[in-house]
């Protein structure tokens, strides 16, 4: 079976989430439809939010973390309950992939769920093996996750400026 195309954005330097989203624009904008599932973003960003809700119906943003506060700050209690928030946003992804309801589907900081154990590398390649030939997928996070490299077809590292030798 072959597969839609795969792009991973990772690493400790900023613009992933910029370069994912960009991407999603233009290509609502050429008429395609992009579902964006966000994960670890905490309420700090809700602006943002509150603008790609103005790009629907071509772009529709999802967020399932019901807390205030960001992961890092909650109580234990209050993390197991996040968690079960961050899984039925994992499964809604898989529901997106397998009736193929969009073009594109973007998959924001997801990959820093790894570092947390909120999602093995195994359900990241899971995912990853169901895109449907007719869905590209983005995955964004921190976290580099090089094990699932050899099946992306397009694998960008951020770095900060600081990070990189100059010559």
């Amino acid at each position: 079976m072959n597969k839609g195309k795969i792009h991973i954005f990772c690493g400790k330097g900023t613009g992933k989430t910029s370069a994912a989203l960009g991407k999603g624009i233009r290509e609502a904008g050429a008429g395609r439809s992009v579902i964006v599932i966000q994960f670890l973003k905490g309420k700090n960003n809700e602006r943002a939010a509150e603008y790609f809700r103005r790009l629907e119906p071509e772009l529709r943003l999802f967020r399932f973390e019901k807390s205030p506060e960001n992961y890092e700050s909650l109580t234990e209690r209050e993390r197991e309950d996040e968690c079960r928030n961050i899984k039925n946003g994992l499964n809604f992804a898989r529901k997106v992939l397998v009736t193929e309801e969009c073009d594109i589907l973007i998959l924001d900081e997801i990959l820093g769920l790894t570092d947390r154990g909120i999602v093995t590398l195994e359900e990241l390649r899971g995912l990853m093996d169901a895109v449907p030939e007719s869905m590209e997928l983005y995955l964004t996070g921190m976290s580099r996750c090089e094990e699932l490299w050899p099946a992306a077809d397009e694998v960008t590292v951020m770095t900060s400026p600081c990070s990189v030798p100059v010559s």
